[in-house]
């Protein structure tokens, strides 16, 4: 598909690049934009070969959150239906049965720092800032930012994060644990190709298995999210894939997994 607000293309076989591509506004997210994405993830969750997902930002900036000159004057009517688009747009991504990973150069604010959010982890750059703003324009993040940021820094970090609506250093994401790594600006994107080509050589259905697992067990109880855990683990168990992976390790050979 050609799109005008983002550009998706294949780094390898079975990694898909998405990159928002409105660097001279600092890839503000539009209504196009928000349309564009929903339309990218609902196809994406569908392809059987795909491993992985990179999410970036051409230029400087990674993602400057909601573009504030087409929101200007605004009605509350129109807003509202603005945002039952982005709304399903970031439920579209985080449906995605594959890892995501943000890669993050400059600023990630508001709606961009949501998004790195819902990714499932982030690498940034040295320089790189977030920021959930939200709070010094009269609303609140509402594209899963409140939930997201709390479950991955923890309550009293997030409040303060989101009361101040202070940016803050890619530094300082890494101390609180919203980052994996902060590496040189010209290293951003071959860090973040060699994380995913690893996860891409890994059989395909056990890491679709973790996500879910993962991602499933955090809303139930310990009993209830281990017995999800062995739902997944016993399906795994009857695949094609492992028998390739146990006949590769004692073969002392490189695994060639086909997802079955």
């Amino acid at each position: 598909m050609a799109y005008e607000t983002i550009k998706v293309t294949e780094a390898q076989a079975g990694i898909t690049v998405i990159t928002f591509a409105r660097p001279e506004v600092a890839n503000a997210l539009s209504t196009a934009m928000g349309r564009e994405l929903l339309d990218v993830w609902s196809r994406l969750r569908s392809d059987a070969d795909l491993r992985v997902v990179i999410l970036a930002g051409e230029g400087r900036h990674f993602q400057a959150g909601a573009d504030l000159k087409e929101r200007n004057g605004m009605t509350d009517e129109a807003w509202a239906e603005q945002h039952r688009l982005f709304e399903a747009m970031i439920r579209a991504q985080l449906a995605c049965p594959v890892p995501i990973i943000a890669a993050v150069q400059g600023a990630a604010m508001g709606g961009g720092c949501e998004m790195s959010l819902a990714c499932d982890f982030t690498y940034a750059a040295e320089g790189a800032r977030f920021g959930l703003p939200e709070a010094g324009l009269g609303i609140m993040p509402g594209l899963g930012g409140t939930q997201l940021l709390t479950r991955a820094v923890g309550a009293r970090r997030a409040l303060e994060i989101m009361t101040t609506a202070a940016p803050f250093p890619a530094e300082k994401a890494l101390e609180w644990g919203l980052v994996s790594a902060v590496v040189p600006a010209d290293a951003l994107t071959e860090t973040v190709l060699a994380v995913a080509r690893q996860i891409a050589s890994r059989a395909p259905l056990s890491v679709r298995g973790l996500k879910r697992v993962v991602h499933g067990g955090q809303d139930l109880d310990l009993k209830r999210a281990m017995d999800l855990e062995l739902t997944v683990y016993n399906n795994l168990f009857t695949t094609e894939d492992r028998r390739e992976g146990v006949a590769s390790f004692n073969e002392k050979r490189t695994p060639a997994f086909a997802g079955r």
